[in-house]
């Protein structure tokens, strides 16, 4: 027995990468998969229906069941038509798992409107829709269910050349806790994974020179999105897991003491003098 038996399990951005061994994980652990993936290149331009396909076809070989979904989800209707075909195939929803991502990296100064609108779209965008759209789905069947959204530690820490990137990221940190909090009482958790894993849309970033292609894989990532889409999580919810390799880790907000002010207010010297203690304290 797989920890996802019978459970349905949407994966977007399934053909490839990330996506794709977590999909593939979902469909040994027993889930019926719907495999999403538009079939773009990683500027989210164009389309390929075989990538999803082959994804599908792979779990189905090893004895799975899957579905394999073409759906555009960085538009208006994508993630609504997504979970609908889920209720048309399975007849119920138990996760969603939001894999989907597109690069534009971009100086801030050379940054266009298109770059932009393709990043928000689909990194965020689409994943609040996508949340929105499961969780509606899950409410009306009352037994719960998770959302598991993907982001990066740059949300805190910030990335050069990935400023609407960056941006998408920490609106989505910022989004699921609140998610969390509104859906506890339907029992539906909602979680952020924050992978550093080698894709086609990382594999040019500096930090993976010098190391070996199996040490910060796709395949480190999923078991955790797996785990947050199973019921073994049932009582995490709300949090930003981030994964590097063979380690997995909380990233956190961190609230210094800070200083305080006698009377109504500081004198701007004041806040020079204890500026140190302020961000460090």
């Amino acid at each position: 027995m797989g920890c996802l038996d019978e459970q349905v399990v949407i994966v977007t951005g399934a053909g490839r990468g990330i996506g794709r061994a977590t999909a593939l994980l979902c469909g040994r652990e027993g889930a019926r998969v719907l495999a999403d993936d538009l079939g773009c290149d990683a500027a989210g331009r164009g389309a390929d229906s075989s990538v999803s396909d082959r994804v599908a076809n792979e779990i189905v070989a090893l004895g799975g069941v899957a579905v394999a979904s073409h759906e555009d989800v960085s538009g208006r209707e994508g993630p609504r038509r997504l979970t609908e075909r889920a209720m048309d195939e399975f007849g119920r929803l138990d996760a969603v798992i939001a894999c989907a991502g597109v690069a534009r990296n971009r100086q801030l100064l050379r940054m266009s409107d298109d770059d932009l609108d393709a990043v928000m779209n689909v990194q965020l965008r689409s994943s609040i829709r996508l949340t929105r759209a499961g969780a509606q789905t899950m409410a009306r069947q009352g037994n719960g269910g998770s959302i598991v959204l993907s982001a990066g530690a740059s949300a805190l820490f910030g990335s050069p050349h990935q400023s609407s990137l960056t941006a998408a990221f920490a609106g989505l940190m910022g989004f699921a806790r609140s998610a969390a909090m509104e859906l506890r009482r339907q029992g539906i958790r909602v979680n952020t994974v924050a992978p550093l894993a080698r894709t086609r849309l990382t594999e040019n970033n500096p930090v993976f020179k010098g190391i070996g292609a199996d040490s910060l894989s796709a395949t480190h990532v999923a078991p955790v999105n797996a785990y947050l889409a199973s019921r073994l999580s049932v009582e995490v919810s709300g949090e930003f897991v981030a994964v590097a390799g063979s380690r997995v880790y909380l990233l956190a907000v961190r609230e210094t003491t800070g200083i305080f002010a006698d009377g109504a207010g500081f004198a701007l010297e004041e806040l020079q003098r204890g500026w140190n203690e302020i961000t460090r304290g």
